[in-house]
């Protein structure tokens, strides 16, 4: 077998398409303090900021086993032209938003996008790549989308230092054109032979539960009021419906997410595994913004230079994560990158308003470094158990485990964050008006938008709120560091070793997904 005459070529295009969704996500995190801005941008409440992530994530995690399942029934090439179409017009809209439900609910839209674009392509590169090659085309697929995740916050720097807050958004569109043109010239059309039925009810329920789960936990952070029924109504209801779609997708012969695959322990491992390293690293990549353009006052571009060794990490050492776990077994190779990003996270409670960049940026190139080795060894043990035709339904798995991983991550530490510091800030606050005072508690930028209407006052607050920010951070990052500890204990307990990984007949190989860090 020598795959696809073309399969380098398809290999690029595939990339290109990929990158929106990476561009995405790692620019965004530059833009939050200007979003946030009620001048320069919209006037976000970190609430809203949150969920601008994570009503994308959630319909993207939502949509992916419906979206696998049909690109296999009507053709990946066709799904993947249709995402990336999507995505285009829904980022056009979200640059020209004039309010944060806006830029919300275009997200929204963008995550439909994503969610065709992202099965298309693995289930195109499992079907174009001979099993030798296979893994040599992970290593580059991984490389690329790490580079395009360093490009990101420093265009995304770049535009919002010299354009309008909308601009980052913009860039998604002319890399969306180019990839429709290269698709069609170059990515064959292919389709699953015995393709699987669609399961609208169990989508629905997933979407429902996650976004009842999600809405309840960034409510709860974002009032300080967890006994408000709005809080743990939702709460309450996310478990019913959860625990109803888990029943549901139990007794019915082609489940969105068949849950007893489960009951595999590599399997179990594997995305148990992708789930808390992201959920980790997501949750602390959302306040990493506001530390470092608020509490050290960088500029975007600034800050998304900082970006750039977390993703050269992801660049460096993706591509080599087959050649070691080859030689030492997935458990080893997983193990110890959840042990680096622990440690990453452990450095992080030294960090103050005094730190120095370098270091900052050393940690996050050491972060980056870790979940380079955990994600394409737990990958391709999802993987390893679907056959080559249902790899659009097999790719879907790791991916929304790793998309809920992510916004529940966002959502539980952003909770975190936001609880500690409306506690640490309140007494700095006992001079002002009630109804101020409950705004400048909310976040770091709403308190330093009150501060800058005060007048001289007013940067009294200034100090207050960066050590309220450092003591909250801090807190939050013990409890990333404690996911990314249980991590390391889900993957030396459950993943296969050296030896128990060799397929049995290669003949029949996995179908293996990249490594999609979004920072």
């Amino acid at each position: 077998m020598g795959g696809h005459p073309r399969r380098w070529a398809i290999l690029s295009v595939l990339v290109v398409s990929l990158l929106v969704v990476v561009l995405d996500n790692t620019v965004l995190n530059v833009a939050m303090k200007t979003i946030s801005d009620p001048d320069a941008g919209l006037g976000a409440t970190q609430s809203e900021l949150a969920w601008a992530i994570n009503s994308y994530t959630l319909v993207f995690a939502g949509l992916l086993f419906t979206f696998g399942v049909l690109g296999d029934r009507i053709g990946r090439r066709r799904m993947l032209v249709a995402g990336m179409a999507v995505f285009g017009l829904a980022s056009l809209i979200s640059a020209f938003a004039t309010t944060p439900e806006q830029l919300i609910w275009a997200r929204a839209g963008m995550g439909v996008g994503a969610a065709g674009i992202l099965p298309a392509t693995l289930s195109i590169i499992s079907n174009v790549f001979d099993p030798r090659e296979r893994g040599k085309a992970i290593g580059l697929w991984a490389g690329a989308v790490g580079l395009g995740a360093a490009i990101g916050p420093v265009l995304g720097g770049f535009l919002l230092e010299n354009f309008w807050w909308g601009s980052v958004f913009l860039i998604n569109v002319p890399v969306v054109v180019i990839g429709l043109i290269a698709i069609f010239a170059l990515v064959p059309e292919s389709k699953d032979p015995k393709p699987s039925k669609l399961d609208i009810v169990g989508v629905l329920m997933s979407i429902v539960g996650l976004t009842l789960l999600t809405y309840g936990i960034i409510e709860g952070g974002d009032s300080g009021d967890w006994g408000q029924f709005t809080v743990w109504g939702s709460l309450v209801g996310a478990v019913v419906v959860l625990t109803a779609f888990v029943f549901y997708e139990r007794r019915i012969e082609n489940p969105a997410l068949d849950v007893t695959l489960f009951r595999n322990r590599t399997f179990a491992g594997a995305t148990g595994t992708i789930g808390l390293v992201f959920f980790a690293a997501m949750g602390l990549m959302f306040f990493f913004a506001f530390y470092l353009q608020a509490v050290h006052a960088l500029s975007p571009i600034q800050t998304g230079l900082l970006f750039v060794p977390f993703a050269a990490a992801q660049l460096i050492f993706a591509p080599r994560s087959a050649a070691m776990v080859k030689k030492y077994g997935a458990r080893a190779v997983s193990s110890v990158g959840m042990g680096i990003v622990t440690v990453s996270f452990l450095v992080y409670l030294t960090f103050d308003e005094n730190t120095p960049m370098w270091l900052v940026g050393v940690m996050f190139f050491v972060q980056g470094a870790g979940m380079a080795n955990v994600m394409p060894p737990a990958t391709e043990a999802v993987q390893a158990s679907v056959p080559r035709e249902k790899a659009g339904v097999g790719s879907a798995v790791s991916n929304t485990i790793r998309q809920v991983g992510g916004a529940l991550g966002v959502a539980v530490l952003g909770s975190v964050l936001s609880q500690i510091y409306r506690e640490e800030i309140t007494p700095a606050l006992a001079g002002l008006p009630e109804d101020v005072r409950e705004t400048a508690s909310s976040s770091i930028m709403t308190t330093y938008a009150v501060a800058d209407q005060s007048g001289p006052a007013g940067q009294a607050l200034i100090g207050p709120a960066n050590d309220a920010f450092i003591t909250a951070m801090h807190t939050t990052t013990i409890a990333a560091a404690v996911i990314a500890a249980a991590g390391v204990l889900v993957s030396w307990v459950l993943l296969p070793g050296r030896k128990a990984q060799q397929p049995a007949e290669p003949e029949t190989p996995p179908s293996v997904e990249p490594v999609l860090v979004e920072a």
